[in-house]
């Protein structure tokens, strides 16, 4: 359950990582690579705006992070860190949903400005 002062709000790109992680437990690469499959090349996004979003992410307690275990033969590069949603930023993605449906069925009151 949320506090009545949790800040639910999310950034459009806050929301798209969410998304794509919801789940799931993914590491940098593969939300890069979901962003460039899912839109067929058409949205990327780098490692220079990825890692700063999950790291506002983990801290707003959206998203929980661990370090992979694979040995050093199963990967290539770096070591991983995987990451996965809370029920704190499945609400959020849900708070989020629930806004764009309101504002996609508002409707202006005629005469009031």
């Amino acid at each position: 359950m949320k506090s009545q002062d949790q800040d639910l709000t999310l950034a459009p790109l806050e929301e798209d990582v969410l998304t794509v992680v919801l789940g799931r437990e993914l590491y940098g690469l593969q939300i890069i690579r979901g962003f460039e499959e899912v839109s067929e090349g058409k949205r990327k996004i780098g490692f220079g705006s990825l890692y700063p979003t999950l790291h506002k992410l983990e801290k707003k307690g959206f998203v929980e992070s661990r370090w992979g275990d694979e040995r050093p033969e199963e990967r290539s590069g770096a070591r991983r860190r995987y990451y996965r949603v809370t029920g704190l930023g499945e609400q959020a993605l849900r708070e989020t949903s629930k806004f764009r449906a309101n504002l996609a069925s508002w409707q202006p009151v005629l005469g009031r400005v």
